[in-house]
């Protein structure tokens, strides 16, 4: 996918008279978006269509689900396309981030491989409103980052487990470390063990592929602060002992979401210059069955140096990650820690397919994770952060905690989040932001790479990019007025 910033020359009224004003004019004058509408032209080699002409306060200003939908079904089949996409500059991050997830990387289709011809889509984008002009350079070296990250995360997460185990995620990282020139710290098997991390090695002990705890670190010049991003990789989840059904184990390939998003956005970071320490933390993992497997009622010692009785094998995220955030903690002396995991059903009931649940420490990274979500098209909806209601649902009679609640209806995906927290501290005196994104991690039966996005802005901050400072929400001294917001999404954009 190549992105180019259009000619604004190329689209004046003389050059649209002559190719047929009149037949543009006619398009346009059909369209009436409720949400969306489109209009086919040239007998079907081009469609002009029509994004929502306002959205709610919880939505995205780009309306970024619309632009992806709108291009999967509209867009004509042929080997070189083209999309132009009409839209104003605060809204070019969102957008080109939403036509990446149109082009999944990953596909076994027979067809594909036969196929000899390279299929291309060039992506021009015409600024209206304010700062139309040409979309520079370094914006376009951006969004290119940007959407290569989406598809990485994308493709990995689309990959079933008889490719994407845990050595070859391994081998994701190593080949994202090799390109940055950075060598990552891998722990892996019985090192797991000795160093103390029971709940990233009691998850994985059963599988073929080892478990693996692996770090890519940035440590530039001048840095003030330490973040870092830890990332769910389980490659799949069987459940373990607690055994999924035959409907609900389909599909769990994608609980390596939360990692894929780490790796794809700290890709996208460190290439857009990123001014302080970034760590990227993956736990890896399989969740499967086997005579090593982890039992209900073992009780494991965790790198926090916390014990936990395993009440549900099939609550494995959180002890990966448990391990994760601690070592992030106490190795990495990390002052902002971020996990990402595709963490609980239940989150698809709290917030929604489209909306990610955030859980924080931090009022203000609450509403920082908002608004980067409606600035980068990763939408985001709070969780209720009470953990002295919530925690006593892990109370064990012979360890420090359960891993599961007794109350399955007593909000689910916040506990899972306290649990995770819990192995910090409640009274860490840093940010911790946990984002569950197991619904918006796919789109029907694909991968959507959500999360790169949302990182690069809500972290957009600490880059030397312009455009990632742009649709930051940090940092900024002067927030837009609701009404500005509501002015400039009813302003109708074409793709």
């Amino acid at each position: 996918m190549e992105l180019h910033g259009g000619n604004r020359e190329r689209y004046q009224p003389k050059a649209l008279e002559q190719s047929g004003s009149w037949l543009w004019q006619a398009a346009l004058s059909t369209l009436n978006p409720n949400p969306t509408d489109s209009c086919p032209l040239y007998l079907n080699y081009a469609t002009v269509a029509a994004l929502p002409c306002r959205v709610s306060r919880h939505n995205s200003p780009s309306a970024a689900h619309f632009i992806t939908r709108l291009v999967r079904t509209c867009l004509p089949p042929g080997a070189h396309r083209c999309i132009v996409m009409v839209c104003e500059q605060p809204e070019v991050f969102a957008s080109a981030c939403a036509l990446a997830r149109a082009f999944p990387l990953f596909t076994h289709r027979s067809g594909a491989s036969r196929r000899l011809e390279k299929k291309t889509v060039t992506v021009e984008f015409f600024l209206v409103g304010q700062d139309n002009g040409p979309v520079e350079v370094s914006t376009l070296q951006c969004l290119t980052n940007a959407t290569d990250g989406v598809r990485l995360a994308a493709r990995i997460v689309d990959t079933p487990c008889n490719e994407m185990n845990t050595d070859t995620f391994l081998e994701e990282i190593n080949k994202v470390g090799k390109e940055l020139g950075i060598i990552p710290t891998i722990i892996r098997d019985e090192e797991l063990k000795t160093r103390g991390f029971g709940g990233i090695y009691g998850v994985g002990k059963a599988a073929l592929h080892p478990p693996a705890l692996a770090v890519l670190s940035h440590t530039p010049d001048g840095a003030t602060q330490t973040i870092a991003w830890v990332g769910k990789g389980i490659v799949y989840d069987t459940g373990g002992l607690s055994i999924k059904g035959k409907t609900t184990m389909p599909g769990m390939k994608r609980d390596c979401g939360g990692a894929a998003a780490v790796l794809g956005a700290f890709r996208a970071a460190i290439k857009q210059g990123f001014k302080d320490n970034l760590h990227a933390v993956f736990c890896l993992a399989e969740n499967s069955v086997g005579p090593n497997a982890t039992r209900p009622d073992d009780i494991h010692l965790l790198y926090s140096g916390k014990t936990v009785e395993i009440n549900n094998t099939d609550a494995e995220g959180r002890l990966v990650l448990a391990d994760g955030v601690s070592y992030a903690c106490k190795d990495l002396g990390a002052d902002i820690i971020l996990d990402m995991a595709t963490l609980t059903g239940a989150q698809g009931i709290a917030t929604g397919k489209h909306h990610a649940a955030v859980l924080t420490n931090s009022a203000e990274w609450e509403a920082a994770c908002v608004k980067a979500g409606r600035k980068c098209g990763d939408l985001v909806h709070p969780l209720v952060y009470c953990p002295e209601l919530h925690f006593s649902e892990f109370t064990s009679a012979v360890a420090d905690m359960k891993n599961s609640v007794a109350d399955r209806d007593n909000s689910p995906s916040s506990c899972a989040g306290l649990f995770i927290a819990s192995h910090i501290g409640f009274d860490w005196p840093g940010v911790w932001v946990h984002l569950d994104i197991a619904a918006p991690v796919h789109a029907g039966e694909r991968a959507t790479g959500f999360g790169v996005a949302l990182l690069l802005a809500l972290f957009g901050r600490a880059s030397e990019d312009p455009l990632l400072n742009l649709v930051s929400p940090l940092g900024c001294e002067v927030d837009v007025e609701e009404g500005d917001v509501g002015r400039d999404s009813k302003r109708r954009r074409l793709v």
